[in-house]
């Protein structure tokens, strides 16, 4: 089983670390961030990694 970047949740001010992905995610701060990928990971069944750049990547393992 491949391992898949689902989406990525970033910060406005971190928008231009993530590019040629068709879910991107751009919230205003760190805790909208949080809870963003929270929800997400629930939906598509994922898990949440913060890569502590200002990007959060859901990936399916």
């Amino acid at each position: 089983m491949k391992d898949t970047i689902l989406a990525a949740v970033v910060t406005r001010q971190n928008a231009d670390k993530v590019q040629g992905m068709n879910s991107i995610f751009i919230v205003e701060n760190e805790t909208e961030q949080q809870r963003m990928a929270l929800l997400l990971s629930r939906i598509l069944k994922a898990m949440s990694h913060d890569l502590e750049n200002g990007v959060t990547i859901l990936v399916q393992h």
